[in-house]
């Protein structure tokens, strides 16, 4: 499969739920007006795009109706989809690694497939040439390390670790070292899964961006919170939680093969103002793509 058809495949429950939503609106209605944009937004709140976000899509679908004189489906379908990229393009889903190294922390609760993307952004990186350290300071939970060190091994990365209950800090000070004396082009540091309203866990991350921000000050950083698409309107509400606490620059979200709630990710960002660095579409290593609002679009309409 190709990068595309693996895409469309694997948005393929959010495709058919939402396409047939939206053919079967223009099948009732011969003319563009406002109950066709009533059935509209709520066609877009019910595959979880989100109130806020969905009134204001159609809002500005409603604009852009009246100045283009659209009059038929197939470019009001056009105009929703340019209206979409919009959103997702007013912030940059780049990922910066610009330095050598670069550091990408990643965050989430437990349970989001946290682990399991580092594993799959690290295998993302290592076959684009890059030569990348894994920090195992997930210390807290059984078996975290072992994990990590799987997907260290199938993604061809070195990684650094401790022993369960040791302090992530100081994992990631020795994760720090052995990316300087190894020339290593990028370190993903794994965190403790942390719920939002745990003050010593978050305390914690704060311990582990001052050895960053002491041993690598001009290093690039990213700190990506990983979601899971299938909590639909439960992943905006964890972004925001988040962010009152920590600088999030990116967000990934995962499981999207499994759920037609694809239409979340238009919310998160238009809420948040958070960009989506890396969307999952499987569960194979290459099932971590790199986010391209065109590509992401192109598949769910």
């Amino acid at each position: 499969m190709g990068f595309f058809d693996k895409l469309k495949h694997g948005l393929g429950k959010t495709k058919n739920s939402f396409d047939e939503k939206i053919n079967n609106v223009f099948s009732v209605f011969r003319k563009v007006d406002e109950d066709l944009l009533d059935e509209l937004e709520e066609i877009l709140i019910m595959s979880d795009f989100g109130m806020d976000t969905s009134i204001q899509i159609i809002n500005e679908l409603r604009t852009k109706i009246k100045r283009e004189k659209i009059e038929d489906e197939e470019a009001v379908k056009k105009a929703l989809k340019d209206i979409m990229k919009e959103i997702l393009d007013a912030e940059d889903s780049s990922l910066k690694i610009d330095t050598k190294p670069s550091v990408i922390m990643v965050i989430g609760v437990n349970g989001v497939g946290k682990t399991t993307s580092i594993g799959k952004i690290a295998n993302n990186l290592v076959k684009s040439g890059k030569k990348v350290i894994l920090a195992a300071a997930d210390t807290y939970r059984a078996a975290a390390v072992e994990q990590l060190e799987v997907w260290a091994e199938r993604s061809k990365s070195m990684i650094v670790k401790k022993e369960e209950g040791a302090d992530p800090a100081s994992v990631v000070y020795d994760a720090i070292a052995k990316a300087k004396s190894e020339n290593a082009d990028v370190l993903i540091v794994d965190t403790a899964g942390r719920l939002h309203n745990k003050k010593n866990l978050m305390d914690e991350l704060t311990k582990i961006n001052k050895v960053i921000e002491k041993e690598l000050p001009d290093a690039s950083k990213e700190s990506l919170l990983v979601l899971d698409a299938e909590t639909g309107q439960n992943a905006i509400s964890q972004v925001k939680a988040f962010k009152e606490t920590t600088n999030i620059t990116g967000l990934v979200l995962t499981k999207l093969d499994g759920t037609a709630k694809g239409g979340v990710v238009l919310g998160i960002v238009y809420e948040n103002h958070i960009p989506i660095k890396f969307i999952g579409v499987g569960e194979q290593i290459d099932d971590m793509q790199v986010f391209n609002s065109q590509e992401f679009l192109d598949a769910i309409i």
